[in-house]
Order: structure tokens, then sequence, then C-alpha cells
């Protein structure tokens, strides 16, 4: 069963989106591979982010309670050898501890010299707050100083936005596209949940025509072999909120689609 959104699914955005986001990046690999050969390669890169969640809301997925109140097995005289008694301590409490979260980018590498040629980003929570997004600010600026060209696939409606002269316009999510032989100016696809995903175009090596990358068409079969529509409960709202009109227009669209009852 396909998502009832025309586009990005915001019911993603949360729990889900680190699953979604490995199996997405994988789905673009197994789609334009095939047209890359045999002068290019598709490789998907996996590193590991490490994130505090201090901030992140409490979900049932969580490894660790907030508190945790435990009474002693230890009589309070308890003795060992004469020495002073044992004392148990009054709480025990989860303190923050990093949790690693993959991340997995594209890199199109000319199988010659196999230098890198395109980076495709698809930007995850972890890239936007605290060290996870020093870490990738840092491989940003490393790309756009180079000869790569960079997509950045910005699928998430909270956190910061990729770095730009001028404010981004209104929108949910952006694509952005920055070939190296026209920085700095670079092409964005705002769009909202209510816009399919768009074709957008992977350059290459000079004198090679650009690939066709068909997101909606990546996105629909990652959510079809992860099984999002069971695992989505769609009576309920999503975990990152959304405006009183989107919400509106979402209730409508659940309605439309038999997931939402009356």
């Amino acid at each position: 069963m396909p998502s009832p959104f025309p586009g990005m699914d915001p019911y993603l955005e949360g729990s889900l989106w680190t699953a979604f986001h490995a199996t997405f990046a994988i789905e673009i690999v197994r789609q334009i591979a095939p047209q890359l050969r045999p002068r290019y390669l598709a490789l998907p890169v996996e590193r590991v982010v490490f994130e505090e969640v201090t901030d992140v809301a409490v979900t049932t997925a969580s490894l660790y309670p907030d508190v945790s109140v435990v009474s002693s097995s230890l009589p309070p005289e308890s003795t060992t050898g004469g020495a002073s008694p044992v004392l148990a301590p009054p709480l025990q409490m989860a303190t923050v501890v990093p949790q690693a979260v993959p991340h997995v980018s594209i890199e199109i590498r000319d199988v010659a010299q196999r230098r890198l040629v395109t980076a495709i980003e698809i930007v995850s929570s972890t890239n936007e707050r605290g060290e996870g997004r020093a870490e990738y600010l840092a491989k940003r600026r490393r790309l756009l100083l180079s000869s790569a060209h960079l997509i950045e696939i910005d699928l998430l409606r909270g956190g910061e936005r990729v770095p730009m002269q001028q404010p981004l316009p209104p929108a949910h999510y952006f694509v952005v596209l920055s070939r190296a032989e026209k920085r700095p100016l670079v092409d964005v696809w705002p769009l909202t949940l209510r816009d399919r995903l768009p074709i957008v175009p992977i350059p290459l090596l000079a004198g090679d025509d650009d690939l066709p990358l068909a997101l909606q068409a990546a996105f629909d079969a990652t959510y079809d072999l992860l099984g999002c529509d069971l695992l989505i409960d769609y009576r309920q709202p999503p975990e990152q909120p959304l405006s009183d009109e989107d919400a509106a227009w979402v209730e409508t669209l659940l309605r439309s689609h038999g997931v939402r009852g009356a």
C-alpha cells in the first residue's frame, strides 16, 4: 500500500526516519547504478554520528528511563567486619549516553580514477543539531571546496537548514544542487507536504549528460519495501507537530484515503 501523501510522508519524521533514511539511500543507488555503468559507480557510504539525545522527546522505543527508584536489598545497619554501614543509594537515574546513529550517503565515482564526482547527502536529524551538525558542516565545507558536485536532500521539517547567503523561501522540504562550476550559485527545489518529490539532475563529469534522479519513485519503493503502511498509525498525529493549517489538510487527506475515521 502506498503512502497516502503525494510526496514526503510527515509520519516518517521521527523514530522511523533512521531506518527509512538508510533504505532510501540504498534504493537511490539501486535505481541509478545501472544507468551509470560502465563509466561511473554509485557507492553507499556509511558513517556513524554520535548524538546525545537531551532534547528529543522520550518515546516507547527509548532505551533508558528518565528516573528509576529502587529499594535496597541490604538492611540499613548491615556491616562487614565491623566496618561502617554500607548505605544503598536512594536513587538510580539515567545519565546521557551518546547514541551511535548510522548515516548513509551516496558517492558517484568515475571508474577510471575512482575520483569523487558527485556526493548525494540525505539530511538526517543528526545533521541539524549539536555535534552532528558541526560534523556535517565540516564535511559539506570540504565538498564545496572540491571539484565534486553536491546534492542535498532535506526531507525533515525540523532543525536548521543548510547555510545560504539569502534566506530560503518558506517550505517544508528542500532539495539543493550545487554544481562545482556554478558555485556559489545553487539550484533549489522548495517543497511542501502537498508536492510530489521532483526529478532532479545528477551532474557528472564535463562532457557527460546529467542523469535524472526520480526521488518520488525511490521514495515510493522504499515505503513499500519497509512496509511503512503497517508501521505507521495514521489515526494518531505525527511525532513532529504540524501547523494548524497543515494539520487540517492532513486530516482531510487521511480521511479521503480511508485511513482515519470521520
